[in-house]
């Protein structure tokens, strides 16, 4: 098959499409491409989540399992863990996690990992795109390299492309198909391919200059997200040493109709993108002897928000003649953003043994949350406030009950602002 085939093949949607990880990137994707009627092989290494796909389970908030069913039922989604099944594939999309190192650095193991099976499996003429988040250059540095040591020249007997993941977990409003879709190639022909392919998944595609440029789309979205979050936490802090509410003063600001973004403070960031993103940019930017202080300083500031809301607590109960030694009190909520159960790199994690070091009593309340850190979790509908020193309120599910909390509690540290419009009985303090 010649590279025009495979351009009718993808614009007439009889490609055949392998993704390489189906974990919260690439399980919606490859639901997207199987609906729009495209052959999708998920691939992963992990075998326990390709027997729950094979079962019709998503482990996916966002993916519901009836849909896996459906997908599998009609043949449009093969859930597979062998890598031979791209020798056959018109398609190849990488969808691996990109973790940082004890020691703040890109963890690329899985995609160099990734890159040798596919350059490996692969036949010619197929389209191969990374969707991994990483620092500007990889797809050029690592993919393309693994590719010609099989023989594959890029542009000619293989097609290169990028095109970053912008997946929100639990976002109602947007998904794949109505977010735009950015991608750029390592030549015109490869852009093209890649644009005709996700346009097949999302209703608008955004062509860049090139790979690099599109690497570096994911990395400014979510660095410009922790800088300014990083700004107003620091902004939180100094309206604390004025005696100002935070919350008051920013919805008094987004009032303004030009020239102000609302960002609000919390109790520190988490979720795969932003603690992570702005350091691959980071690290990157400091290779070429560059040092980005704007990102520096954010991330300290945000690291640092935990400590900090310890530290609030523990004068909110000395401020009632108690200590946190002792001190029975409540987590509500552990994931990472309300109305998800995703815990990575959830501010919880840092709040809760910090705590505890201190002697706090602890319990966690979070429906979408079955264990945490070896905590013992109370049900939020058979919750009894009035039990608890001190309740914390670390991610606002919509779930939770907060008119009955402001009546029964005692204490309430509220980390996002839930508590603004709310009266009653319990001493409210906000971050």
């Amino acid at each position: 098959m010649n590279s025009e085939e495979l351009k009718k093949r993808i614009e007439k949607r009889t490609a055949s499409v392998a993704i390489v990880g189906v974990g919260y990137v690439g399980l919606p994707l490859a639901v997207e491409f199987a609906r729009s009627g495209l052959k999708v092989t998920g691939l992963d290494v992990d075998e326990g989540k390709i027997r729950m796909l094979r079962d019709g389970k998503s482990y996916i908030q966002d993916v519901g399992s009836e849909t896996v069913r459906e997908l599998l039922e009609k043949g449009t989604f093969i859930p597979e863990t062998d890598f031979r099944a791209l020798k056959n594939q018109d398609v190849v999309i990488i969808c691996v996690p990109t973790p940082l190192r004890k020691t703040r650095e890109p963890d690329l193991s899985y995609i160099i990992s990734a890159s040798e099976a596919v350059a490996a499996n692969i036949s010619s003429e197929t389209l191969v795109v990374l969707e991994s988040t990483t620092y500007p250059g990889t797809t050029r540095e690592i993919l393309a390299p693994e590719l010609e040591k099989q023989g594959f020249r890029p542009g000619e007997d293989v097609f290169l492309a990028f095109s970053p993941e912008r997946v929100d977990p639990g976002n109602k409003q947007y998904g794949i198909r109505n977010t735009p879709k950015v991608v750029g190639g390592m030549d015109e022909k490869s852009l093209k391919m890649a644009k005709e392919l996700y346009s097949a998944a999302a209703d608008e595609v955004v062509c860049t200059g090139s790979c690099e440029e599109a690497e570096m789309v994911k990395l400014l979205e979510n660095t410009f997200r922790a800088v300014n979050i990083g700004l107003i936490n620091e902004m939180a802090q100094l309206c604390n040493r004025f005696g100002l509410d935070i919350w008051r003063i920013v919805k008094a600001a987004s009032s303004k109709p030009f020239g102000f973004m609302p960002f609000y403070p919390g109790p520190g960031i988490g979720g795969h993108c932003l603690p992570t993103d702005p350091q691959f940019l980071a690290w990157k930017a400091k290779s070429s002897r560059f040092y980005p202080h704007f990102i520096d300083h954010a991330e300290e500031v945000n690291r640092a928000m935990p400590a900090f809301v310890v530290s609030r607590i523990s004068a909110a109960l000395n401020r009632r003649k108690k200590s946190v030694n002792g001190s029975k009190i409540l987590i509500m909520g552990v994931s990472y953003k309300k109305n998800i159960g995703d815990t990575r790199e959830a501010p919880a994690y840092d709040i809760a043994p910090q705590l505890e070091e201190l002697g706090a009593c602890l319990n966690y309340c979070d429906p979408y949350v079955e264990e945490f850190d070896g905590i013992k979790r109370v049900d939020h509908k058979k919750i009894d406030y009035s039990e608890y020193d001190c309740v914390v309120i670390v991610t606002d599910h919509d779930d939770f009950d907060y008119k009955d909390m402001a009546e029964k509690a005692n204490i309430i540290f509220d980390c996002r602002g839930v508590t603004l419009e709310l009266k009653g009985k319990a001493c409210v303090e906000r971050l």
